[in-house]
């Protein structure tokens, strides 16, 4: 059974994100946790990451994209959590 979301998370990341396979990766984790939303490279060189769903899944989700098993390099994550919007299907990369 899928757990209503009860949060949105927005997170920018910043460093060598493009062109690494980060934004699958993360597609591939937020899949795993049970969330929707998507990964947006952005033309400045970063990646936006939205993903709707339980508050730990997003938690767990945001940790995954500070932590060193992700592709490329993360300098930085900047991040926020909101009400949901209920919006997202699916998990998708843009």
């Amino acid at each position: 059974m899928v757990e209503p979301a009860d949060t949105r998370l927005s997170a920018f990341v910043h460093g060598h994100v493009q062109g690494v396979g980060f934004r699958w990766a993360t597609r591939s984790r937020a899949l795993a946790l049970g969330l929707v939303g998507y990964a947006a490279n952005l033309v400045d060189g970063r990646v936006h990451v939205v993903a709707e769903g339980p508050r730990a899944a997003a938690e767990e989700l945001l940790a995954f994209l500070r932590g060193p098993q992700t592709p490329g390099r993360v300098d930085t994550v900047v991040e926020r959590f909101e009400a949901p919007r209920g919006d997202l299907r699916g998990f998708v990369e843009r």
